[in-house]
Formats: structure tokens, C-alpha cells, sequence
């Protein structure tokens, strides 16, 4: 799928034509009746809009969409878009609307698809980038798994209509995010049975060979010759031998900032002996590796855009959580690597053990950052919902820099409080600390926990992606399904360092 930029003078009638001659137009009106959208419409249908959006009970609510064919005609078929209040509108409802449309045209059958959006008042490429990848996001659908494919068409050209000058810039990067995007939803929304700690140490050699980037995979012995206690005790009930992933991608020329990005690997978590029964989800539990994911898909983009001067070390310590003889048992006492001894009171708060080892390693590269993104709580999604993601951070110069490129990139981050006097709720009598504290707070205290296995000072940013990993339903430029979410965040916020 392309994309580009046509800038088309409204005032003039006709002006459309003499540049854009697609197939499927998408027009935007903001309720009351007011703007370009309004007057284009007009010119294309005539004067019987008015009484046509009446009788289609068309209020321009946002997402609302009618379609209208006009067979001869140029174009030959026109989609019509609520947008809501003028004052409502931003680039948040400029994605829901793109994603909304561009699901109607790709029904319609477009092949040649032109946006017209009011965009005034919105930085042009943000918002170029903006509707572009809500349009590609919004058309993703998955069939791997189906024994028959559901046939589908997706438009060949989308022609953003009516930009300001610049806008093209926010398009450079839109290609390798989305795939980024594509990626962790692949991964994400694969089975148990395929996507195993062994396939996602073959994800990482893929995007390794495709792009040059250099990979180490430590097997069992490797990590226990480093001490990773915590990691391999959760490894350890699972037939299936675990996969430590440290994928990295140096530019070329000089470095001058180095970043970690950890991702949670649970390929599957069954809760151990403290098992997940039912309504816990354990038959969603596929989607405890949304963290890896996320920053394998950050690691497919960056690769490809590779922005200068940034040196990014992408860590997956990848294990299953299952039950067996050898499982841990409940009052297990664990070393981790930086020789911290863990009480095991929850065998089912498995992915802080191995992002432990995980932070322990990262903190060993001695970068400028650390980001970490894990399905760590289920306290996060009662406190935040299902599209909003928590963010734990000790330094203010990095949350407000993740909290920038969740905004930028239509990814909504809550910063949450690592209070310190929560942490004695992880006191031990016979280990340095617990796994879990009491119920109230969980979040925090889960993000307490790791803070212990992060050199102190070392600019560090927990996020809890729980909630915000899958959709039960299509919402915006997320199918229903596996969401990708982070690796937009993990990319602007990337992208924006190498350029400062």
C-alpha cells in the first residue's frame, strides 16, 4: 500500500479533479454543518445533500459513515464521515476517523483511495502520519491460522487530500513502523503451539538476517553460568528449554546514546501451582509475551529506519510458566543474578522473575536507558482499562519523554507512583524480598520489585501493557484481536532521541 501527499485548494471548484483521479473519495463533515468537507460534498452530489443526509439519518456523529455509489461518475463511489464537534477534533479523532473509512472504502472495493480530512490546525506531517498508518493499521487482518482465507481487497494508492505543505515528511517513517506494528500483533495472536521461546529467538535471527543487526542467543547453561536464578526458576517446569534473545542494532558511524528495551516472554503462563482457573483467562495466556513482542517489533522498524548516532540492545528472556515435577513450588527461595534472594509466594507472578534477570543483564550494557514493557498486572487493567498503559519511572526527564511519544503516536500512557513506602509490602523473613506484595497497589509493588534489579540512577521506565496488548473488539486502527501495542511508542520515542 502507498501513500501520499496531494495538496488540493478547496475554495476552487473542480480543483479536485485536476489532481486526484481515484475511485474512492472520503470526505469529512463536522456536525453542525460547516467546513470544506461540506462544501466538496455538496459539489459532488448536488443539491439534493441536505435532504439525501436526512433520509439517511446522517449527523455526523463521530465514526458515522454512509456510502454512497455513483456509478459513471468520478469518483465512482463516496464515503461520507462524521467527525463530531470542531472543538472535539485532534489527531487522536483524525486516526479513529482514517482507520473507521478506511475499512468502509476497502468494503467498497477501492483501489485508488483519496482522504480528505480538515487537517487545519494540525502539524501536516503528524497528521500525514497520523492518517496513513491508522489507514494501514486499520486494514490489518490476520488469517495464518484459517484452513480458508476470507477474501479481501485493500486499496494499491492513498492520496491524502487538501495537506499543508510538509506534510510528506510524517510519511518516511510509516512503512517500517506499521510493520513493526504487524509484527507484534503476528506474535502476539499466535498459539501457544507456534509461537514458542524457540520461535521467538527465530523471529530475532529473521529481522537480524534481513536487516544486519547482531543477535546472541543464550541457552539454559549460558544463563545459569550468569546466575540467572530467577529467570530459569519460572523456565524450569516447562519441557520446552527457554531462549535469552539479546538482538542488537548499532549505526553506523558514531554513537552517542545507547538504549535497552526489555520485553516480558512468557510464551505461555499457566500459573504454576498457583494455576489460573477459570475466568482468570488461562486461555488467553498467549498474549503474556505482548512486551517481547513489542520491542521485537520496535527492533524490526528501527532496523529499517536506522536512525544515527543510537545504539539499541532489544533483551527477551523467554521461558514458559507450566507445571511439572520440576516446576517451583510456592516458599521457593530463588537467586537472581545480581545475587538477590527471592521468596516465591505467587508462582503466578512469573514475568517480574525473569525481567529481573532480564534488567540485571541490561543494566550490564551500561546504557543511557532502560525501557521495559511487560503484561505484568491485572491490577493495572482494573486501574487503567483496557487502552490506557501505566507508566513507573524514578526519572522525570524519561517518563515525560515516553509520555510525549505515546502522545505522538496515538498510544495512551498514565504515569503511576513508585512510592517507596509501599515496598515493604515485599519484606521476606527468609529471603531478600517476596514476590508479590498484598493485593492493594499491585501494580505498584510489581514495579517496586524490579526497580531492585536496576542500578540505581540509571534512567529506567516500567510499562504495564496488561490491558492495552488485546482487543476483544476493533477499536480505531486496533482489529480485534492482538493490538501491537508499544511499538509505536517505543519508535517516536527512539526516533525523537536520535534526533535531539
Amino acid at each position: 500500500m502507498e501513500f501520499r501527499c496531494l495538496a488540493v485548494t478547496p475554495a476552487v471548484p473542480g480543483a479536485l479533479k485536476e489532481t486526484w483521479t481515484g475511485d474512492t473519495l472520503v470526505v469529512g463533515l463536522f456536525a453542525p454543518a460547516a467546513g470544506s468537507g461540506r462544501a466538496l460534498a455538496q459539489e459532488l452530489v448536488g443539491e439534493g445533500l441536505e435532504a439525501l443526509l436526512q433520509r439517511r439519518r446522517f449527523e455526523a456523529k463521530p465514526g458515522q459513515t454512509i456510502t454512497l455509489e455513483r456509478p459513471g461518475g468520478s469518483p465512482a463511489s463516496l464515503i461520507l464521515v462524521g467527525l463530531g464537534d470542531p472543538a472535539d477534533f485532534g489527531l487522536e479523532a483524525l486516526r479513529q476517523a482514517s482507520a473507521e473509512v478506511a475499512r468502509s472504502a476497502a468494503a467498497a472495493g477501492a483501489v485508488e483511495l483519496g482522504l480528505w480530512l480538515p487537517v487545519e490546525g494540525l502539524e501536516p506531517a503528524a497528521a500525514a502520519a497520523a492518517m496513513a498508518e491508522a489507514v494501514r493499521l486499520g486494514l490489518y487482518a490476520d488469517q495464518r491460522f484459517k484452513s480458508e482465507a476470507e477474501p479481501s481487497s485493500l486499496p494499491s494508492l492513498v492520496s491524502l487530500l487538501g495537506v499543508a505543505a510538509g506534510a510528506e515528511a510524517g510519511l518516511a517513517h510509516v512503512a517500517a513502523t506499521c510493520s513493526g506494528v504487524e509484527l507484534a500483533r503476528r506474535l502476539v495472536a499466535a498459539p501457544p503451539n507456534k509461537a514458542t521461546p524457540q520461535s521467538l529467538a527465530e523471529e530475532a535471527a529473521a529481522i537480524a538476517d534481513a536487516f544486519g543487526l547482531e543477535l546472541k542467543v543464550l541457552e539454559r547453561d549460558d544463563c545459569e553460568a550468569l546466575g540467572m536464578g530467577a529467570y530459569l526458576g519460572v523456565a524450569q517446569g516447562s519441557d520446552l528449554p527457554p531462549k535469552f534473545i539479546h538482538l542488537t542494532y548499532r549505526p553506523a558511524g558514531e554513537v552517542s546514546r545507547r538504549v535497552v528495551l526489555v520485553g516480558k516472554g512468557l510464551t505461555f503462563d499457566s500459573g504454576g501451582y498457583n494455576l489460573k482457573t477459570a475466568g482468570s483467562q488461562i486461555e488467553m495466556m498467549k498474549y503474556d509475551m505482548g512486551g517481547s513482542a513489542a520491542v521485537l517489533g520496535a527492533a524490526r522498524a528501527i532496523a529499517e529506519i536506522r536512525p544515527a548516532g543510537l545504539e539499541v540492545h532489544v533483551i527477551v528472556a523467554s521461558c514458559e510458566n507450566m507445571i511439572s515435577g520440576g516446576a517451583i513450588h510456592p516458599g521457593d527461595v530463588l537467586t537472581a543474578s545480581n545475587g538477590k534472594t527471592i521468596e516465591i509466594n505467587n508462582t503466578d507472578a512469573e514475568g517480574r522473575l525473569t525481567l529481573a534477570d532480564a534488567l540485571v543483564y541490561a543494566c550490564g550494557l551500561e546504557p543511557d536507558a532502560i525501557v521495559d514493557l511487560a503484561t505484568l498486572t491485572g491490577a493495572c487493567v482494573i486501574a487503567l482499562g483496557e487502552e490506557i498503559a501505566g507508566l513507573w519511572s524514578p526519572s522525570n526527564g524519561l517518563a515525560e519523554a515516553l509520555l510525549s511519544a505515546g502522545n505522538a503516536a496515538g498510544e495512551a500512557l498514565w504515569r503511576m507512583p513508585l512510592r517507596s513506602s509501599y515496598k515493604k509490602g515485599l519484606k521476606s523473613h527468609i529471603a531478600d524480598l517476596k514476590n508479590t506484595g498484598p493485593r492493594p497497589g499491585g501494580s505498584i509493588t510489581a514495579a517496586l520489585f524490579l526497580q531492585d534489579f536496576v542500578t540505581n540512577g540509571l534512567p529506567w521506565a516500567h510499562l504495564d501493557i496488561a490491558g492495552t496488548v488485546w482487543s476483544d473488539k476493533a477499536r480505531g486502527e486496533d482489529p480485534a484481536g492482538a493490538t501491537g501495542f508499544g511499538v509505536r511508542t517505543l519508535v517516536a520515542w527512539l526516533v525523537a532521541g536520535a534526533a535531539s
